[in-house]
C-alpha cells in the first residue's frame, strides 16, 4: 500500500477486478509489489528501526521540555504554555489520521514518509532557529526590544512546531506499516521476524524518550537551547538521508484505498431502503454465497437494526441479480457488521479521551510542578522534564510485573489456568483506575510541596516518582490493551482505521486538556486572583486541579465499566 503516484493508482484500478462486496484479503494479495524480488533477511527492517530511534529522539527532543522553553525563553505564562503544549501535542496525534488516509488512498507509505520528512525537517530547523532569536530573559530585562524579539521568536517557533506536527504525523501513520511490509508473510522465518519487529519498534520509541529526557533536556537547560534543538534536528536530517539512500532495499506496495467508502455505502443503502421491512429471519439478508479464498464473514448481530436494511434484497436487486447490484443499493451482512463494530467501539473509545487528557499532564503540569521543587537527586541536578525517562523505565517495570507477577498470581487463584489472565477490557479498566490514582498522588505531592513552600522550604523532586510510576502503569494497562483490543475487534479491511482511532484519543485528550485549562482559568482566576494554575505555583492551587482530574478519571472509570460490561465481542464465522 505504498509508493504510488496518481498514475500508478490508476493502473492498479485497471488491474484489479471490480468488487461490489467488502474488500477481501484476496484483494490485498493482488496488489503488485514494486520491489517484489527482495528476499527474506533484507536489511530494510533494520533501517526502519534505526530511523525510528532517530525520529523518536528528534520529536521528544522538542516535546519533552517544550513547556519550559515556552515559559523561560518565549516568556509565556504557566497556563498559556501548558495549553499551547497540549494543543500542539494533540495536533501531532491528530495528523496521523490524515496521513493514513493520504497513504492508503493516494501516495502509499513510502511517498508519504518521504514528503512528510521534508516538512518535518523544515519545522525542526525553524524551531531551532527560534532559539537563536533575541528573546532571552536578559534582553527583556534590558529594555523595550523584548516585545518585538519575543514576538518574532514565538512566530518562528510556532510555525516550526506545527510543521513538525504535520511532518511527524505523516511519518507516524506510515512508518510502522511500511516496516511490516518488508517481511514475506509466506515465509515462516519472516513471520517470526515480523513479530519481533513490532517489539523492537516499541523499544526504539522508548530509546528516543530516554535519550531526549536524559541528554537533550540537560543540554537545553544547562548549555544551550539552540544546541539541544540542533541535535534533535540533526537526528531528523540523518534519518532523512539514510531513508533515501536505502530506497533500493525497500519493498513497496501501491495504495489499497480506504474502507470509508464501504461504510458510506452501508449508510446510503440503509437510507435508500428506509421504507422496507426487515425479514423475520436474518438468514434472508444478503451475504455473498461463495467465499473468495478464505475470507471470514462476520456473524449478524441484533444491534443497530436500521443498518440491516442495507442488506435487504429488494425486487429491483433480484432483477439485477444481487451479486451484480450496486454496493450503494445493496450491501452484504459483513459490510453492515463492520459499521456496527465501529459504533460499538465508540463508547469505549470515548472514555479513553479522559484518560489521555490526564496523561498529557506529564508534559505540562507535572513538569511545572517539578520545576518548583529542589531539582537535585543525590546532589545531581535533574531537570523536571528528565523524569519522563524515569517514566519510560517504569513502563518497562510494569510490563515485567504484569507478565511475571500479576498474571501468574491471577492464574493461581483461577481454576482454569489461562482463564485467570485479565481480558483486554479488564486491563483497560485497570488502566483507568491507575490514572485516577496517579492524579490523586500528584495532588497529595502538591499539597506537601505547598505546605513546605509556606515554611520557606522546597521538597525534593524525587517526591514526583510515585505519580510517574502509577502513570506508567496506566499507560501499560490502558494504551497497550487498547491498541490490541481495537486491532482485534476491527474487521480485516479496517485494521489501520481502528488503530488510528485508538491513537486519535491521544489527540482529543490533549485538546480536552487545553479546554480544561481554559475553564479552570475562567472560574478560578477571578477578581485579580491567581487561579489554580498560577505563574507562581506557590500562590496557586495545582493540588485542586489534580484532585479535579482524579475525580474525572474515577467517574470515567464508572462510565467505562458500564459500557465494557455490556460490550459484545465480534463473532467471525468460519
Amino acid at each position: 500500500m505504498d509508493a504510488g503516484d496518481a498514475m500508478e493508482s490508476g493502473q492498479r484500478a485497471a488491474l484489479l477486478p471490480e468488487s461490489h462486496g467488502p474488500k477481501t484479503e484476496d484483494d490485498s494479495l493482488q496488489v503488485p509489489l514494486l520491489k517484489d524480488k527482495k528476499r527474506s533477511g533484507s536489511k530494510a527492517p533494520a533501517i526502519v528501526l534505526g530511523f525510528e530511534c532517530l525520529e523518536s529522539t528528534a520529536f521528544n527532543g522538542i516535546s519533552t521540555n517544550l513547556v519550559v522553553y515556552l515559559e523561560t525563553v518565549l516568556h509565556g505564562s504557566n497556563l498559556a504554555s501548558a495549553s499551547n503544549v497540549t494543543t500542539w501535542y494533540g495536533t501531532s496525534y491528530l495528523t496521523p489520521i490524515f496521513g493514513a488516509i493520504v497513504a492508503d488512498t493516494f501516495l502509499g507509505n513510502y511517498n508519504t514518509i518521504l514528503i512528510s520528512l521534508a516538512v518535518y525537517l523544515l519545522g525542526m530547523m525553524l524551531v531551532t532557529f527560534s532559539a537563536f532569536l533575541p528573546a532571552t530573559a536578559a534582553l527583556c530585562a534590558a529594555g523595550a526590544t523584548c516585545g518585538t524579539g519575543a514576538a518574532a521568536a514565538q512566530t518562528v517557533a510556532f510555525v516550526g512546531l506545527y510543521l513538525v506536527a504535520v511532518g511527524s504525523g505523516g511519518v507516524r501513520s506510515s512508518l510502522l506499516p511500511f516496516g511490516a511490509e518488508q517481511f514475506d508473510d509466506d515465509s515462516a522465518a519472516d513471520r517470526e521476524r515480523k513479530a519481533a519487529f513490532f517489539s523492537w519498534f516499541y523499544l526504539c520509541v522508548d530509546f528516543g524518550l530516554i535519550v531526549s529526557g536524559v541528554l537533550l533536556v540537560w543540554i537545553q537547560q544547562n548549555v544551550s537551547w539552540g544546541l539541544g534543538f540542533g541535535i534533535a534536528t540533526a537526528c531528523i536530517a540523518v534519518a532523512f538521508a539514510a531513508f533515501v539512500l536505502a530506497t533500493p532495499m525497500y519493498k513497496r506496495r501501491l495504495p489499497t484505498g480506504t474502507p470509508l467508502k464501504s461504510l458510506a455505502q452501508v449508510v446510503v443503502a440503509a437510507f435508500r431502503k428506509v421504507g422496507m421491512k426487515l425479514p423475520a429471519d436474518a438468514e434472508l439478508l444478503y451475504e455473498v454465497s461463495d467465499k473468495v479464498d478464505s475470507q471470514p464473514k462476520i456473524a449478524h448481530t441484533s444491534e443497530f437494526t436500521f443498518l440491516d436494511k442495507a442488506a435487504v434484497v429488494s425486487e429491483s436487486d433480484l432483477e439485477e441479480r444481487p451479486e451484480a447490484a450496486s454496493s450503494w443499493k445493496l450491501c452484504t451482512v459483513t459490510q453492515v457488521e463492520e459499521l456496527k463494530i465501529l459504533l460499538r467501539l465508540l463508547p469505549i473509545w470515548a472514555t479513553s479521551i479522559i484518560v489521555s487528557a490526564a496523561y498529557s499532564q506529564m508534559s505540562t503540569t507535572f513538569i511545572q510542578q517539578g520545576s518548583a521543587m529542589d531539582m537535585h537527586i543525590f546532589s545531581v541536578p535533574v531537570p523536571a522534564a528528565s523524569l519522563s525517562s524515569f517514566q519510560v523505565l517504569c513502563v518497562l517495570t510494569w510490563v515485567i510485573l504484569y507478565s511475571k507477577v500479576i498474571v501468574p498470581a491471577l492464574r493461581g487463584f483461577s481454576s482454569s489456568g489461562a482463564a485467570g489472565e485479565p481480558s483486554q477490557l479488564q486491563r483497560m479498566g485497570a488502566g483507568r483506575l491507575l490514572m485516577a490514582l496517579a492524579m490523586a498522588v500528584a495532588a497529595l505531592v502538591e499539597t506537601k510541596r505547598l505546605n513546605a513552600a509556606a515554611s520557606g522550604e522546597a521538597i525534593n523532586i524525587a517526591w514526583q516518582m510515585p505519580q510517574y510510576f502509577f502513570l506508567a502503569g496506566a499507560e501499560v494497562f490502558c494504551y497497550i490493551a487498547q491498541l490490541e483490543f481495537f486491532f482485534g475487534e476491527a474487521p480485516d479491511t479496517m485494521k489501520s482505521t481502528c488503530t488510528s482511532l485508538a491513537l486519535l484519543t491521544i489527540a482529543l485528550g490533549s485538546y480536552l486538556s487545553s479546554l480544561i485549562y481554559a475553564v479552570v482559568e475562567a472560574f478560578t482566576a477571578t477578581a485579580g486572583g491567581h487561579g489554580w494554575i498560577s505563574d507562581d505555583l506557590n500562590q496557586g492551587h495545582l493540588d485542586y486541579f489534580f484532585w479535579m482530574l482524579a475525580a474525572m478519571c474515577t467517574l470515567n472509570f464508572v462510565v467505562y465499566s458500564g459500557f465494557a460490561k455490556n460490550y459484545k465481542l465480534k463473532t467471525v464465522l468460519s
